[in-house]
């Protein structure tokens, strides 16, 4: 006699795969399926061989995937994404740079006015 039993949840592939591209928690894609972890974990091994957390990380690459492409359309016409990008992909930042040859003189000025010659050029702060 043939065992008989609960029928198999019935869960669609491409469903969970766009679920795991969408970063969704486990729980959060139990309950889209209203299945348990245990179920969907025997569902996954059955499907790829593998069970959930070997699976998930694979298959939410391709999110990754798809939300770096929508960034790089975006960048064409967002200068915050373009310089977004460049920060994170190209490693360029804002620098300002700073000119220092007239700050000297400027310090000098005033200390020759303030303290009647109590700047010394050839010297550091830290030395006068």
């Amino acid at each position: 006699m043939a065992k008989t039993g609960r029928p198999r949840k019935q869960i669609d592939q491409k469903q969970f795969e766009n679920l795991c591209g969408l970063q969704c928690t486990l729980d959060e894609i139990c309950a889209w399926f209203d299945t348990t972890d245990k179920t969907l974990d025997t569902w996954c091994n059955r499907t790829y061989g593998m069970g959930f957390s070997d699976i998930y990380p694979l298959k939410k690459g391709m999110g990754k995937i798809s939300l770096r492409r929508t960034q790089w359309r975006l960048a064409e016409s967002s200068a915050a994404m373009a310089i977004f990008l460049g920060k994170n992909l190209l490693g360029q930042r804002d620098t300002i740079e700073i000119d220092n040859t007239n700050r000297r003189n400027e310090l000098k000025e005033i200390f020759n006015e303030v303290g009647a010659g109590a700047y010394d050029a050839s010297k550091t702060f830290e030395e006068q």
